[in-house]
């Protein structure tokens, strides 16, 4: 069963108003949306996600609680013009839960898990034509290296692209996780489990998802209300970094501005952090995919 991470500090964060206009950005099987939904009475939930299965499930969920909810069967990217679709033109709170899904996880024929044998796909949306496979077996040792290093900082990168090519065509999951453990030292591959960082590179490369997530949280940022805020929950580094920096760069001024005595109004941010939080260790004892999960808040305090 699917537990959604971090769900109390989340719900606390977006300061629900009965009336309030919130998006949850990846529904995913519905944990954050419901309990959001119970909240808002006279608001609306907005929630996105591409996978039709995902969708399914999670309306069959949501009927039991409420009517006032859409689901906007598509990638979180396209938020800003699916909104405008709608004629809304402010959110009260954005929520953006960026871990794939346990049942994306545990369903055998996603491919997105090296501890089950299944087709190389690792796609979150299972229309799009670009799958793990495409990655695996056609992309060049250049790319394979960039994709290994930049989105999994996998060290060992390179020698693990090297006998990809050489071991074409690979087509499951267990394949290509038995390459990449003889690839590397068994050192390593005593430490932790050595396809976790290349399965997560090829996942990211496959979705898009450092670049789908940085043009949402700015279209995010764009359409937040005053007073509204954005709960960001990332699992790794990559997206941890972009969603800090992003943060940090609304909500600061600039540094030739700070030696003045008086800040005109107007070149104040218009954004302030409320703060970073992480799993308690109670939760990350009863879920362990929270330990590496962390929350990040802004509030929109000016327009």
């Amino acid at each position: 069963m699917h537990k959604s991470v971090l769900l109390e500090e989340c719900i606390k964060n977006l300061t629900l108003q009965d009336n309030s206009v919130i998006v949850d950005c990846t529904l995913g099987f519905a944990g954050h949306s419901s309990e959001i939904l119970k909240q808002i009475p006279n608001g609306k939930l907005y929630a996105f996600d591409q996978d039709s299965y995902a969708v399914a499930t999670s309306k069959k969920r949501l009927e039991e609680i409420a009517s006032n909810y859409e689901i906007i069967e598509t990638n979180f990217v396209h938020l800003k013009e699916e909104l405008q679709k709608r004629n809304v033109e402010s959110v009260d709170g954005f929520l953006f839960d960026l871990g794939v899904s346990s049942p994306q996880l545990d369903e055998d024929m996603r491919g997105f898990s090296f501890h089950k044998d299944a087709k190389l796909d690792m796609r979150m949306n299972p229309n799009q034509a670009l799958s793990a496979y495409e990655v695996v077996n056609q992309y060049s040792y250049e790319d394979l290296t960039r994709i290994f290093y930049t989105y999994g900082e996998e060290k060992y990168g390179s020698s693990i692209a090297k006998a990809i090519i050489k071991k074409r065509p690979i087509k499951t999951t267990l394949e290509l996780t038995e390459i990449i453990k003889l690839n590397v030292p068994e050192k390593y591959r005593r430490e932790k489990h050595p396809a976790r960082k290349v399965f997560q590179a090829i996942r990211i490369e496959v979705n898009d998802e450092l670049n789908v997530f940085e043009k949402a949280l700015k279209d995010a940022l764009e359409l937040l209300s005053v007073n509204g805020r954005i709960c960001v929950i990332t699992f790794h580094s990559l997206e941890d970094r972009i969603c800090k920096k992003i943060m940090k760069e609304v909500s600061s001024i600039p540094d030739t501005l700070k030696k003045l005595p008086v800040i005109p109004e107007e070149l104040q941010s218009k954004y302030k952090i409320i703060g970073t939080f992480h799993p308690t260790i109670k939760e990350v004892e009863e879920n362990n995919r929270a330990r590496s999960a962390k929350l990040r808040v802004i509030e929109r305090i000016k327009r």
